[in-house]
This record gives structure tokens, sequence and C-alpha cells, in this order.
């Protein structure tokens, strides 16, 4: 367990059956390696907005098997709660708390069901927040953590470390995330924690640092540091892509070290860890058509996995499961083009137009000169080389020049593409290790096995961590109201006698008769309501 961490007398094992969260009655640790079905670790990376074909075109154009070829054990079904096509919020809320959910929920349960299947009885309490496997595995004693290669506000590392209404609710995920109390956290997004973007003007920089993590902000203060814990805020929002970076952002590290140094930071507590690792950018790429930037990524997160996978192996305790949370732009290999000729047309007829791009869309047109005088060159950057007269006045031409440059590429290399959007077909499940999922499951069965194989139950859990604030102290025979004067944070004030407790939003504190106490998790206001802990129930009860 880590000294840092301040725990308050009564603790959520007293009211949660201790053999749920690793515990024996004794309090000593249950040894994970005694159950075939227990794992003492557990990474979850999320590729997001891969579809099959975008993994097979990766393949191809890497010309050798992927990291995750090896351990692929099944299929996942990713509809949302409302939808066959989900949006990333409530699938990674699906894959992180075992719910499905809307769109745009972040940790949240829906207001609506209307997919077969789906329990009706989640809309029955609409907006409450739900526990993520992040939240068990550190209440079960484990170190945890974060990566992401976009900002760790956005909504699939969001799903397994907040919970809010609505995706874009920067704030209020960024507040919950660093108090949440992780011990790595890898990423971009150093914009919502600066307090001159804030509408509560919290500097979070400050309270990170306050905290005792190591706040680096380049790839070389990363793999130098030594630090327990981990905070890395690598740029303003989102990273580069894989296959840019070299050129124009240097100062960025890969995905995969950034996993690798997860790892190797987490792996120091002896109870174990739990990771999320996001490969974000592939789902960007995939909704601008731009096939170099879906390679790009979806190659840079496999090498993600080769690390997870290679970490596993030698430590033979550890689970690892690797998943697509959705599908994007319906990429086909083949297109109109290929109706009739599809049978005798080889592979390279399709990698080889892609392989003569040296930079994704987004790094092509950053190249682009304001009075467009460069057309052509930057058109070269993303492999239209030695245009034809048609390509060349297209070029020209073009109001759109991205657009324009998909659209002669996948001409070029003979992909098609559906939409620009999500797609909801169903997509390979890749895992390793003790306890994990395998067959054609559901995106939320993939929550419940993490938690199963880590010793806790969710729904259990939940019962613990999220209940309704004013209900729940009524019942002892407390009040509670609402101080506002700091619309953006109002804090729940509680009163049972001469004892007051005070709740700030988003925060693991609580403060008794003005003496403060660290929770082992957030208080959270979800449309209105406040929810806490039980944890914070008992000790108001208790005058303490």
């Amino acid at each position: 367990m880590k000294v840092n961490k301040k725990v308050i007398g009564v603790t959520l094992a007293s009211s949660l059956a201790l053999s749920t969260l690793g515990f024996t009655a004794d309090n000593s640790k249950v040894e994970a390696k005694k159950d075939p079905e227990k794992a003492k670790n557990v990474i979850v990376l999320v590729m997001d907005g891969v579809s099959s074909s975008t993994t097979t075109l990766a393949r191809w154009y890497k010309g050798e098997p992927l990291a995750m070829d090896e351990i692929l054990t099944g299929g996942v079904r990713t509809y949302s709660a409302e939808s066959a096509i989900t949006d990333s919020a409530p699938a990674g809320t699906a894959l992180a708390t075992g719910n499905k959910s809307n769109d745009k929920f972040v940790g949240v349960l829906p207001t609506t069901v209307t997919s077969p299947g789906v329990d009706q009885s989640l809309a029955e309490n609409p907006y409450k927040p739900v526990a993520n496997v992040l939240e068990g595995a550190k209440i079960s004693g484990k170190a945890t953590g974060i990566i992401s290669t976009s900002e760790i506000q956005h909504a699939t590392p969001a799903a397994f470390s907040s919970h809010v209404t609505h995706r874009s609710d920067y704030d209020n995920i960024a507040e919950q995330q660093v108090y949440q109390n992780m011990d790595v956290v890898l990423g971009g997004g150093k914009n919502t924690l600066l307090s001159q973007n804030r509408k509560d003007g919290e500097d979070l920089v400050n309270v990170i640092e306050s905290k005792g993590y190591d706040l680096v902000e380049t790839r070389d203060e990363l793999l130098n540091s030594e630090s327990n814990k981990l905070w890395g805020t690598f740029a303003s929002s989102a990273l580069a892509y894989d296959m840019d970076r070299s050129k124009t952002n240097p100062e960025e590290p890969t995905l995969a070290e950034m996993t690798k140094k997860g790892i190797e930071t987490l792996s120091k507590d002896k109870d174990g860890f739990f990771l999320f690792i996001e490969g974000s950018k592939p789902d960007w790429a995939a909704h601008a058509n731009d096939a170099i930037g879906m390679i790009s990524d979806t190659l840079a997160f496999d090498d993600a996995v080769r690390e997870a996978i290679e970490f596993a192996k030698k430590d033979k305790n550890t689970m690892v499961v690797a998943v697509s949370d959705h599908g994007n732009s319906g990429i086909s290999i083949g297109n109109q083009n290929t109706n009739g000729s599809y049978p005798s047309i080889p592979v390279s007829t399709y990698v080889d137009p892609l392989k003569k791009a040296t930079m994704t869309l987004e790094g092509a047109l950053k190249q682009l000169k304001s009075d467009k005088s460069n057309v052509l060159e930057v058109a070269a950057l993303y492999g239209i080389d030695n245009p034809t007269p048609a390509e060349t006045k297209e070029l020209n031409n073009s109001t759109n020049l991205g657009k324009t440059l998909v659209q002669l590429l996948a001409t070029r290399a003979n992909i098609g593409f559906t939409t620009g959007g999500h797609t909801g077909e169903d997509l390979f499940m890749y895992s390793y290790g003790p306890g994990k999922p395998v067959g054609f499951v559901e995106n939320t069965d993939i929550a419940h096995s993490v938690a199963s194989a880590m010793g806790f139950d969710l729904k259990k859990l939940d019962d613990q961590l999220f209940v309704n604030a004013e209900v729940a102290f009524k019942t002892i025979g407390a009040t509670v109201s609402i101080n506002a004067s700091n619309k953006e944070n109002p804090i729940l004030v509680v009163q049972k006698g001469k004892t007051i407790a005070e709740l700030p939003v988003n925060k693991d504190i609580v403060l008794i008769n003005g003496k403060e106490n660290t929770l082992r998790s957030v208080t959270v206001q979800s449309n209105g309501i406040f929810y806490v802990s039980n944890e914070v129930v008992e000790l108001v009860k208790k005058g303490k």
C-alpha cells in the first residue's frame, strides 16, 4: 500500500464483504496466484474507433503479424442502451462500469433504454453515477493509472476515472481525476488543468504537485523519472499522431513508451495494479477518413499492447484485455473501382499507395502555407505524388483540401468509406492471462471479468460508493443543504446534532467539524443530486 494515501478510520471494507475486495476476514491479502481466475494486475487497452478492416489494413501495411493477433480470444458487441451505434462515452462507461448507457453519458446510468436485451431498470435511476473498475482496484489497495493519446479528460479515459452527465464537461472530469488519487496519469489535456481555462479558477496543476506527483511534460522527463507517482501532461490538448511525432512533436513520448513507464511505475506496488490505456486518435482519423492516421495510430496502439503482453508473460499474474470501443468510418479494403476485378488485385495495389505518405492528414495540413502556394508539396506528404492533370486540378481548386486529399488517396489505394461517423459492427477482443474474458461477449461483460479477476463485485461496490446523499443522511436523522456560494464548486453540508460535515463536489475529502479527512472515493453531483459513499454516512452517524 502506498504511504502517501491518507485513509480515514472507517473504511468501506467494514460495510462491504471483505472477500469481494480481495481481503480475508482477518484483513490479510488474498494471494492471487492461489486462484487461476484471479489476477494481481490488470491492464485494459482500448483502441478508439478501430474497425476490423482497420486492423487488417494495418497488418498488411506493416507486413507482419500484429502483437494483438497472438492473443485474439473472441468478439465484442458494442451497442449502447439506445442505439446500435455507440458514442465513446457510453462505450467507455460499459467497459469501465459494466452498465450500458446513453449518448455522451460518462460513468452514469441512462435515461433511455431502447436496445433489445438491455435491462430496462437501468433507466429507473437516471444519471446516477456507477462504480468503475479503477475505483474498485484502488479500494482493493492496488495502484491505479490511466494513459491516453488524447486529452485525459476525453470520453474513454474519463469513463474509467470520473462521472458526469456529458462528456464535454472537462472541468468536472479533470477535477475528479485529480482527486481520484491515481498513481499514474499520462497523456494530453494540460489546458483543462490551468486555472485561467477553468470556470472555477482552480489551479489543478498546483493540486497535482501538492499531492506528491512528479509532474513531467516531456518524453525525457518521463523516461528519467523515478517517482512512484507520475502525472505526465505532454500537450495542451491531444498528442500528435505517431507518424507525425518525430517531425512535429519530438518531445512527446510514444504510447508504447508511456505504457512501459506506467507498468514499471505501478508494478512497484506489492498489492498489484490496474492500468487503463487508450490509443485515442485512430478514431479521430477515421472521422476524417484519413487512412494514414488510422494505420499510424493503430500500429502505435499495437506497440503498446506488445509492452503489456511482454510484462504479463514475465509476471504470469497479469490479465491483459485489448479491444476497440466501436467501429468508425465504414472503411473497406475495396471500393466501387474493384467491383469486377477484386479476385485478381494483389495486396500491393492497396498498400503501396498508402506507403507513399510520410505524414497523416493532420500533419500534412499543418505544413500548408497561409497562401496555399505549397498545395502540391502538402499533397506529396500525404502520398499524392506525381499527380495527374485531373488530380492537380482538384487539388488547386479544392475548397476543402483535407477532404480532397483523403478522397484522392482512397481512390488510388482502392479504399472505401461509408461514413464520417461511428459504425455498429461487432469487433474483435484480445485477452491474455488469469481470468481473461473469452468468446463472444457484451462490452459490459469485460468490466465484470476485470472486476472478478481483481476480486470484487461491481454491483456491491456501487452500492457502497454512490448512494443518494439526501436519502442516506435522512435515514440517520441528518439534514442536508448545499452551499452554492461558489456555483462551480458547490459543497454538500450535512448536519446531525453537533456534527457538521462538508463535502466539496468532485473531491475525495470531507471536513467534519472543520477537520479534513481523505475518503476512498470522490463525491459526485449528477443532474443536481449529490452522491456519496456509505463511508461518509457512517462517519456522520458516529459523529467522527
